[in-house]
Order: structure tokens, then C-alpha cells, then sequence
């Protein structure tokens, strides 16, 4: 929270100070009145001057008009300031999040990430704005309601101060411990927003296998452990307001005990002892408002927190400063590369291989053999643990992260179509010429479906392309890795719902049109890499196999067996 309140609101402390000044300004007005009120039942009304009364009269009004003014212009100011403040820091925590590495996502878990940039940047909102409106105005009433009571009628004033300690110990044991109660909830809302996202991700899954039971009690067991802990936060600062209610009211019953003894032996007078009661109600309504704040400031520190913790983590993939090489044999060159996920069970192990410009790389393995992993480590989401990875004779750690993705086209197995046009998706904010998108389009076979001359390729997508079939979708993020003619092509089995003849046709039209361009296929077909100048067999994270395709027939008996269940007795 100190970060919140010193670095991000640092900006607004000149607004925020016009906005204490009105909402100050505004709350002396609103003590002046029951002041007035009672000099004029006390002192004005005995002399039967109706100038006198009109006089007093219309100060009352002039302070209600001025303290109701400036009372709006300070919740419209403090209302500016917490959507301009929460705006900065959600943006920065997005900006954050953006350069995660994925370890570090992995850790933080994107279901977190998404309530914290929702609910938590929320709750630091309201906040932001209680603290200007109510914490502000509160402390005011409540301390001038004091200093004003003790000028009237310093015995009864005492009344009133002696139960102040009783709240004030209320408030801290109380907030004490309901701030980690929130925090616990917050982390429950990750786990809710995590599989609200996974059910409505595979809600044609869960239909297809009838798990609609199923997945009802998942919900209801992390629905039932959200209101839990709801609950048991917000029952945890109930007691502030009814405990407030009580310790104010049982020193209301002495006040008007005290005063009704002051009043009968001419000590106290009655103008008095009705402004003393309303000054009574604004000090009760300072405290419970008071109250509220604490409610508000416990929810806001356990999502401060959370929002503080993702901005302070390190950037674990520094630009580092190293040495180019000399001598460049390859264009693309892994090195004696081994990463783990886990840091224990090696997911790639003694990787190496060299490319030179424009050549070509296939991948093949089974299922977890590591072809995904060792895309990640080429693109830096992940840093190897050994070895080096290097391009045009820089190791990648000393390449700026945006320098080095501009490098890249890829097209991820599994990647993502937004709700927006074709034209849209292939460009993804790029600004790429539309003659760089058409011609992506040709080269990746999908003219067919997007005709120029029926203007489909403005055609509205759904989200994920639900309106689009499989191969079309493959085929829109194949157009996308080439539209920007990128230096590295990487196709991470894009190419698996397209049919042979589509498939043939497209890595034609990627030797024709980018011979410049290194390419790293990943696949399941022997036939989308057998043309392949380098082919790279995976198992269990190990290299067994390297070479072109005739020479691994002869030497890998795991890549022989692939390509004999999958092409017969073709080579």
C-alpha cells in the first residue's frame, strides 16, 4: 500500500489538495450550522428580534449552500483522481505482465493475473476515493464536533471522549485481523476465475463427454469456498459498526442523562443541549464513516499487495551484455542447450544444432519429447540452464527482447484467433502493408476462402474463430507468421489439419517466396519435414537422431518406424 500511496498518487497530491481544501472548507460550513442553531435558540430568540432571527437565519443557509458546493466539487475531484490513479497503475501492471517471462506466469498463474488487474485494481479504486471523500471529511467532523461540543459544554464533551479509546481499539484489533481474511479471499477468486476460464474454454468438451455434472460440483465446491471466505472477512468487520453503534449510544443515554441534570440546576441550557445532540449524530456518523474506511482500507491492502507483488518481480530475462562471436558459421546455432521446467527432471538435454541462412530445420518426436520446449527457448520465454542459443552470432540473453521477437513469424499448434476481421488478425497491430497480407494470404493457401473479390477477408471473426474450420484457422495463423517477412519462420505443427495436397502446396510456396527466411518446422508428419535441409528427432527431451531425411531412414530406427507407420514403404 505505501507504494500506492507515495509513487502512484504522488502525481495527483496538488489535485488532491484542492480537494482536501473544498471538502474541508465544505465540512466546516456543515459544523457551523448546529453552532448557529443554538445561538440563536439560546440567545436571539429571548430578545424577540426577528431581524436577528432572520439574520442568523439566512447564515445557516449561506453555510448549507456553500458546504453542499464545495462538498460536490470535492467528491468530483476525489472521483477524477482515483479513475486517473487506477488507470496508471492498471496500466503498468499490464505493461508488467507483458513481459513476464513465462516461468514467471507460471508461478503467478493468469487467472491471478486476471483478478488482480480486475478486482484488485477495483478495490485500490474505491480506496482511493473513500479516502479522498470520507477520509477527509470524517476525521474533520469528528474532531471538530469535539472541539465544538467541548466550547459548549466541556462535561458533556468529556462524555463523548472517554469512550473514543474503546473504538479505537475495536478498529485495530479488528482490522488486524481481517486483512489477511481478505487476502485469503482474494486467492480464492483466482482459483474461481481459473475455472470459470477453463470451463467456458472447453464448454464443448464438457457437452461432448456429458462432464456437465461434473463440472456443476467442481463449481459449487469453489463457489462455496468464495462465499466462505466472503463471509468470513465480512463478518469479521461487521462487528466495527454495530460495536461503534453501541459505544456511541451508551455515551448518547450519558449525555442526555448529564444534560438533563445541567438543564434542571441552570448549569446548561436548552439551545445547548440540542446542538450538543446534533453535533452527537455528525461524531457518530464521522466514527461509523470512519468504520467503513477500515473496511474498505483492509480489502484495499490485501489487493495492494497483490498489485505490488507483480510489479516488483525482477525481470528475470535481463538484456545481458556479452560478447558477439567472431567466426559465424551458422545463422541460427543451439549449443550444448538443457532446460527444466522443474528445475529437477531435465526437459531438453545437450541440444545442438546449426542453421545457416534460409535453410530449413523439421522437428519430430512424440508427445512430450520437448519439440514445444526447445521453440520457447529459442524465442527466450524460458532461459536455457546451459548452453547458449545464438543468432547471427549473438546469444539471444544479449538481444532486447522486442528486437528479438521482430525477428520471428510464428504460428503457434494452439494460438489464438481475436473477434475481429481476417485483415485484422493477420496484421495484430502491426501496420503491414495490404499488399504484405495478401500476398501471406496466397503463400498460405488461403486464397480460396478469403476472396479478395468478395472483400471476406473484412469478414467479421468470433472469438478463437468458432465461425472458421480447422484448417482455415491453421491457414489465418500461418499468414500471420509470414506477412511481416519475418528473418525466422517457426511453425509449431500449424500445419496439422490441413490436408496433404494444401499442406504440399504451402511449403512450396514458402521456398519459392521466402528463401531468405530460416525456418524451424515442428510436426507430427514425416511428410510436412522429409524435404526438410535438417531434420531433429526428439525423445525424452534428448536428440537421438539429426540429419536429412534418407540419412535418418538409414541411422534413427525411431524416425524409420515414424515414417513407416505413417508412409508405408515410401522414402
Amino acid at each position: 500500500m505505501k507504494r500506492i500511496m507515495t509513487e502512484y498518487l504522488r502525481p495527483f497530491y496538488r489535485r488532491m489538495a484542492f480537494g482536501v481544501f473544498f471538502k474541508f472548507t465544505g465540512s466546516i460550513m456543515d459544523l457551523f450550522i448546529p453552532y448557529i442553531l443554538a445561538y440563536i435558540i439560546d440567545s436571539v430568540i429571548p430578545l424577540n428580534d426577528k431581524n436577528q432571527i432572520y439574520y442568523w437565519g439566512g447564515m445557516m443557509v449561506i453555510c448549507a449552500i456553500i458546504g453542499m458546493v464545495f462538498n460536490i466539487v470535492a467528491n468530483r475531484m476525489a472521483a477524477r483522481v482515483a479513475s486517473d490513479a487506477t488507470e496508471v497503475i492498471r496500466h503498468d501492471l499490464f505493461s508488467k505482465v507483458m513481459v513476464l517471462s513465462n516461468h514467471q506466469m507460471d508461478a503467478i498463474t493468469k487467472p491471478s493475473v486476471i483478478s488482480r488487474l480486475t478486482t484488485d485494481t477495483y478495490n485500490v479504486h474505491q480506496m482511493i476515493i473513500r479516502i479522498q471523500r470520507l477520509g477527509v471529511r470524517a476525521p474533520i467532523m469528528l474532531i471538530g464536533g469535539i472541539i465544538v461540543t467541548m466550547t459548549l459544554d466541556p462535561v458533556l464533551a468529556m462524555v463523548l471522549i472517554g469512550i473514543m479509546p474503546i473504538m479505537v481499539v475495536i478498529i485495530i484489533l479488528v482490522s488486524k485481523k481481517s486483512i489477511p481474511l481478505f487476502g485469503g479471499f482474494q486467492q480464492a477468486i483466482d482459483g474461481f476465475v481459473r475455472l470459470v476460464r477453463e470451463d467456458i474454454n472447453g464448454i464443448r468438451v464438457i457437452k461432448a463427454l456429458s462432464k456437465t455434472d461434473y463440472e456443476k460440483e467442481r463449481f459449487d465446491a469453489i463457489n462455496a469456498e468464495v462465499v466462505n471466505r466472503e463471509k468470513k472477512a465480512r463478518m469479521t468487520v461487521a462487528v466495527i459498526q454495530p460495536a461503534m453503534n453501541v459505544c456511541l449510544n451508551l455515551g448518547l443515554v450519558c449525555v442526555v442523562v448529564v444534560g438533563a441534570y445541567g438543564v434542571n440546576n441552570g448549569t446548561s441550557e436548552v439551545g445547548k443541549i440540542l446542538a450538543f445532540m446534533t453535533y452527537f449524530t455528525i461524531i457518530l456518523q464521522a466514527v461509523l464513516a470512519i468504520s467503513r474506511i477500515f473496511e474498505v482500507w483492509t480489502k484495499a491492502t490485501a489487493s495492494a499487495d497483490r498489485i505490488v507483488r507483480v510489479l516488483d518481480v525482477d525481470d528475470s530475462l535481463e538484456v545481458q551484455v556479452m560478447e558477439e562471436k567472431t567466426k559465424k558459421p551458422f545463422y541460427l546455432e543451439f549449443e550444448d542447450v538443457t532446460f527444466s521446467y522443474n528445475k529437477e527432471e531435465p526437459n531438453l538435454s545437450n541440444i545442438s544444432f546449426g542453421l545457416k541462412k534460409g535453410e530449413t530445420l523439421g522437428i519430430i518426436g512424440e508427445t512430450g519429447s520437448g519439440k514445444s520446449t526447445l521453440l520457447n527457448l529459442l524465442l527466450r520465454l524460458y532461459d536455457a540452464d546451459a548452453g547458449t542459443i545464438s543468432i547471427d552470432g549473438r546469444n539471444i540473453k544479449s538481444i532486447n527482447p522486442r528486437e528479438l521477437h521482430k525477428k520471428f513469424g510464428v504460428a503457434f499448434q494452439n494460438d489464438i484467433i481475436f473477434e475481429a476481421t481476417i485483415n485484422e488478425n493477420i496484421n495484430l497491430g502491426r501496420n503491414l502493408s495490404d499488399e504484405a497480407i495478401k500476398e501471406a494470404i496466397i503463400s498460405a493457401g488461403a486464397k480460396e476462402f478469403v476472396d479478395e473479390k468478395s472483400d471476406k477477408s473484412e469478414e467479421q471473426l468470433t472469438i478463437k474463430g468458432a465461425n472458421l474450420s480447422g484448417g482455415q484457422k491453421q491457414r489465418i495463423l500461418i499468414a500471420r507468421a509470414l506477412a511481416s517477412r519475418p528473418e525466422i519462420l517457426v511453425l509449431d505443427d500449424s500445419s496439422s489439419a490441413l490436408d496433404y495436397k494444401t499442406d504440399a502446396a504451402f511449403r512450396k510456396a514458402i521456398k519459392e517466396n521466402f528463401e531468405d527466411t530460416t525456418i524451424i518446422i515442428v510436426a507430427q508428419r514425416v511428410s510436412s519435414i522429409r524435404h526438410a535441409d535438417h531434420i531433429l528427432v526428439l525423445e525424452n527431451g534428448m536428440a537421438i537422431g539429426y540429419g536429412k531425411h534418407k540419412h535418418l531412414i538409414k541411422t534413427c530406427e525411431v524416425y524409420r518406424e515414424i515414417n513407416h507407420s505413417q508412409m508405408g514403404g515410401v522414402l
